[in-house]
């Protein structure tokens, strides 16, 4: 399998960020001071992007299809469904379930990947640490708009179309 095989699942991924955007929806919610500004999040995001795909193909190409492969699979496949389930679907509560499981397999790649190739596993420590801090914001946002409930997307003001 080719890199370029990555990079496209990698982007295919990453393209969940775009279409799925906070918008008026997110603006409106309460949010703790420690959120970080909307420019960090691409920042951020471009350089891991980049160190997931390559500890995707380091995977491949040192062992192939196995364990750590599939756990590469698992945390992209939960990585692009974050997107789609907060800004989306407007389900606070079912991200946080799906940053939960995107951090534990995170971790579970992180150990396994390492013992096939030691910088798989260490490309995605930065990954590890991030995913740490959305999880946490998820959590916040969550519980600071415990009175906007969890019922899916709402149509009301700038929302309206």
């Amino acid at each position: 399998m080719s890199v370029v095989v990555f990079v496209v699942l990698v982007f295919a991924a990453a393209l969940s960020g775009r279409v799925f955007q906070p918008g008026a929806w997110y603006d409106s919610l309460k949010k703790p001071t420690w959120t970080p500004a909307p420019w960090v999040f691409p920042v951020v995001w471009l350089p891991l992007y980049v160190m997931i795909c390559a500890a995707g193909w380091l995977v491949w190409d040192t062992a192939g299809l196995g364990v750590a492969l599939v756990l590469w699979g698992i945390q992209l496949v939960l990585n692009a469904a974050w997107s789609a389930v907060f800004f989306g679907l407007r389900r606070m509560d079912w991200a946080f379930i799906n940053v939960g499981a995107l951090w534990l397999s995170i971790a579970a790649f992180i150990v396994v990947g390492a013992q096939v190739a030691v910088w798989a596993g260490l490309l995605f420590v930065p990954y590890l640490v991030w995913v740490t801090i959305a999880a946490t914001l998820n959590w916040k946002v969550w519980r600071m708009n415990a009175d906007v409930g969890d019922l899916g997307p709402r149509r009301s003001g700038a929302d309206a179309a």
